[in-house]
């Protein structure tokens, strides 16, 4: 990547940590909440294909799984992230131009949802215990609807 294209995608990466500390995280709204990060890393994969949406993806999972709020083991989150930018980079189309929302909004929800079942795949292999006393589908239905509402502006 190009020196600009890391200051940018840096500054969108901090800017939706603070909004989603800052705002989102503050939501009483039922169930997830939105997930403002993973659509950030989303969309710079879309840009920026495969292997970069995976070390934008590891690079804005580690912020913030280093953040104060996190209660997750650091690198988490980070996985995730990783996981989810490289499967959102080679859903991009080869000539980078999209005809039409849907097939966005597909990886969204897929994304939505593949990212809170790692997230509690990955917290039941070490050993977290949190993901079986929350109720996983209410969590994953809610976490795809807000992602999706969130999508066309990001």
């Amino acid at each position: 990547m190009r020196v600009n294209r890391i200051l940018l995608s840096a500054t969108l990466v901090v800017v939706a940590l603070v909004i989603q500390v800052s705002v989102l995280g503050r939501l009483q709204l039922p169930g997830a909440v939105p997930d403002l990060m993973l659509l950030v890393v989303l969309a710079l994969a879309f840009v920026y294909g495969h292997v970069n949406g995976a070390l934008v993806g590891f690079a804005a999972g580690l912020l913030a799984d280093l953040v104060p709020p996190a209660d997750h083991a650091a690198g988490r989150y980070a996985l995730v992230l990783c996981v989810i930018g490289y499967l959102a980079g080679l859903a991009r189309p080869d000539n980078g131009r999209l005809k039409s929302a849907v097939g966005p909004m597909t990886v969204v929800v897929a994304a939505a949802v593949g990212s809170t079942l790692l997230y509690a795949g990955v917290g039941a292999l070490v050993g977290d215990t949190a993901a079986r006393h929350v109720g996983l589908g209410s969590m994953i239905f809610s976490a795809a609807v807000y992602d999706l509402l969130l999508a066309p502006f990001t």
